[in-house]
């Protein structure tokens, strides 16, 4: 049987530890550093766990994992998806407070969803996702680290030819954020380049109405609630401005939000947005880099490169829906769940190209310094309850 193998990774970085080490002390340093925030702000500022950890859509859930969507009379709850609530509310049955059960299960998560990154694209990959600026919900309790967990072990499940396990691992995720839609037409579009017989093709297309209907179950839990078939949407543009715009009007919305001065009473808010304006741009990039390489080894099957038209797929349907709501919103931390981002950047890091040596070392390390600056700029935001994406 034909197999979907990623080609070998790069030769890594010179180094005296193994690239499982590297990966584990990198997850250890990274989850310190988030702490060490959280540590230094309790210390000066007198902050409570709860109180760093609680802001923001962690209400919305705690709320969710209290009373569930009955407990939301405006409707804005329904803007969640139920995987991660439920979680929680299994932990409170064991009188295990959001806090708590949230950061835990969070830096779990986030360990397993850097392992999947480290078969996907090597231990930098990993490295790099594990100091991304907005790592600190990696660590809190909101979805990013499950959902990755989720999303990046179904993908490489996927493209080792493991369909049954990718397909349970997906359905899995469809529970916790509307984004296990884009994965599953990413892992659609994975299906249908690859190399097999149309007749396997379509058993494995078939195998994706699995994860497909967790969501169509949710929508009819959602319209039995209200009556609406367009809930979901209707509590997104209600409580997150994300009704549908055009994208150039998306972008003309964002740009006063980006000016200094834009919110007086709350001065780092265009910094954040200038973050999101970034983030659409990388997004961008990497969708047009997977399908450069898609387009190169297509001319080149026997080449090293093998193609990414599915990883395309990914970050470039999310990116479209971005760009489709009132202005660029969240797409900071959507970042996170962009995996050819990381590999992109566990490659460049694995090998210097046509960069010399030294100059490429240099890179890395002001690249690096970038990471772990902006990471604890953001600690500090989300844990002061500032707005952080």
């Amino acid at each position: 049987m034909l197999q979907d193998v990623a080609p070998p990774a790069p030769a890594p970085v010179a180094t005296t530890s193994s690239p499982g080490r590297i990966v584990i002390q990198a997850w250890l340093v990274s989850r310190g550093l988030i702490v060490a925030v959280a540590l230094l702000l309790a210390v000066v500022q007198h902050r409570t766990l709860s109180d760093m950890v609680s802001n923001w859509d962690v209400q919305h859930f705690a709320r969710l994992a209290d009373g569930g969507y009955f407990a939301d009379p405006i409707g804005t709850l329904m803007a969640f998806f139920p995987g991660w609530p439920l979680i929680l509310w299994l932990f409170g049955q064991l009188g295990v407070p959001v806090a708590i059960s949230g950061v835990v299960l969070s830096t779990a998560c986030s360990a397993v969803a850097a392992a999947a990154l480290y078969r996907l694209g090597g231990p930098w990959a990993a490295v790099a996702w594990l100091f991304a600026p907005t790592a600190v919900f990696t660590m809190v309790p909101y979805t990013e680290s499950l959902f990755c967990a989720l999303a990046f072990w179904a993908w490489e499940r996927a493209r080792t030819d493991h369909w049954l396990a990718a397909v349970a691992l997906t359905a899995a995720a469809c529970t916790v954020r509307v984004s296990g839609l884009f994965l599953i037409v990413a892992l659609l579009v994975m299906i249908f380049t690859s190399a097999y017989p149309f007749a396997v093709k379509l058993r494995r297309a078939a195998l994706m109405l699995i994860p497909a209907s967790v969501i169509l179950a949710f929508a009819a839990y959602l319209f039995a609630l209200t009556g609406s078939w367009t809930a979901w949407y209707h509590a997104q543009a209600t409580g997150w401005v994300r009704e549908l715009t055009w994208p150039w009007q998306s972008f003309w919305n964002t740009i006063p939000a980006i000016l200094p001065g834009a919110f007086p009473d709350h001065p780092w808010w265009p910094a954040v947005f200038r973050g999101e304006m970034i983030s659409m741009v990388v997004g961008v990039a990497v969708t047009i880099w997977c399908i450069v390489v898609s387009l190169r080894a297509r001319k080149s099957p026997s080449g090293p490169d093998r193609p990414m038209w599915g990883e395309a797929s990914w970050v470039g349907i999310q990116i479209l829906a971005f760009s489709m709501s009132y202005w660029f919103f969240s797409v900071n931390r959507a970042t996170l769940l962009w995996f050819p981002l990381w590999i992109l950047l566990g490659r460049w890091v694995a090998g210097p190209g046509k960069v010399s040596p030294l100059v490429h070392k240099l890179l890395v390390a002001a690249a690096f310094t970038v990471e772990i600056v902006l990471m604890v700029w953001w600690s500090w935001l989300f844990f002061t309850g500032h707005w952080a994406s």
